[in-house]
């Protein structure tokens, strides 16, 4: 196949290098970034750039760029995309990407589908791309009617290059649930690390400061963007940390043992059920 991607940075660069040098495919790649996109024919990510002509070739597009970003681009391609082919965006949210292109796509004549690599680093740009990033992770969709061939060909590409576990959601269900297994923990990490006592760390942090704090390092372009067009469900995940993080200051300030042990066990319980640990 001849797959296009646009937006060469961690996520569509390592997709380059995973799809490039993982399977048969020839892959296109764009970027704003110039040196970027010849450094990427360099390590031999992308054969050559996506050009307009080549994208109406493409039987896959992966469109790796931030939610409006992806939005825009989409519509400003919609009638070079090859009749019958795929788009699938990246982003990391999926309610306004997926109402606004999965109408523009079935009266276009292309299948766009949501989609979310479940993997990442604390930097990014092409510089940090590598083929391994998807090793073990899973990949979300959030498919609209379309032919079962076409989702059977997303899954097979995705496998290939690592993933091992596929999720199909409702744009609605990824966005609900992203709040608080990826938002919300960025949002913790960045907050966290404001602590006056956070400047005497050295010497006296080990694991769970470093676990606690690798995402405070976060892209705050684009996280701001994530965050804001998920407002209701992150708000609201804030909102419940908040109310039980206050339970467990009045139990400190107020010296009462009891119910700080029991909060404390209920957390460790609830971990050890998620974990599969308890039936």
């Amino acid at each position: 196949m001849e797959i296009g991607i646009v937006g060469l940075g961690l996520i569509g660069g390592s997709l380059a290098k995973a799809i490039s040098q993982n399977t048969d495919n020839t892959v296109y790649g764009f970027d704003i970034s110039k040196p970027v996109v010849h450094k990427a024919m360099l390590v031999d990510a992308i054969e050559q750039p996506l050009t307009d002509k080549l994208l109406s070739q493409c039987d896959i597009v992966i469109v790796a760029l931030y939610p409006q970003d992806t939005v825009d681009y989409v519509t400003n391609h919609a009638d070079l995309f090859k009749k019958g082919s795929i788009v699938c965006d990246c982003s990391g949210v999926k309610r306004m990407v997926c109402e606004q292109l999965i109408p523009l796509a079935e009266e276009k004549g292309f299948l766009f589908v949501g989609g979310h690599p479940m993997a990442g680093r604390e930097h990014s740009g092409f510089t940090y791309a590598k083929k391994s990033l998807f090793n073990n992770a899973s990949m979300i969709f959030t498919p609209t009617k379309g032919p079962i061939e076409s989702m059977e060909k997303l899954k097979k590409l995705f496998t290939s290059i690592g993933f091992t576990n596929i999720e199909i959601a409702t744009p609605e269900e990824h966005d609900r649930k992203i709040a608080f297994t990826s938002q919300l923990a960025h949002v913790v990490s960045n907050a966290y690390i404001k602590s006056p006592t956070a400047q005497e760390h050295m010497g006296f942090s080990a694991g769970s400061y470093k676990d606690l704090t690798r995402v405070a390092k976060l892209n705050e372009d684009m996280w701001t963007e994530l965050f804001l067009e998920n407002r209701d469900n992150l708000a609201d995940e804030i909102d419940t940390l908040i109310e039980n993080l206050q339970e467990y200051s009045w139990a400190i300030r107020e010296n009462d043992s009891e119910t700080l042990r029991q909060l404390l066990k209920d957390g460790r319980e609830k971990k050890a059920i998620i974990d599969g640990e308890i039936f």
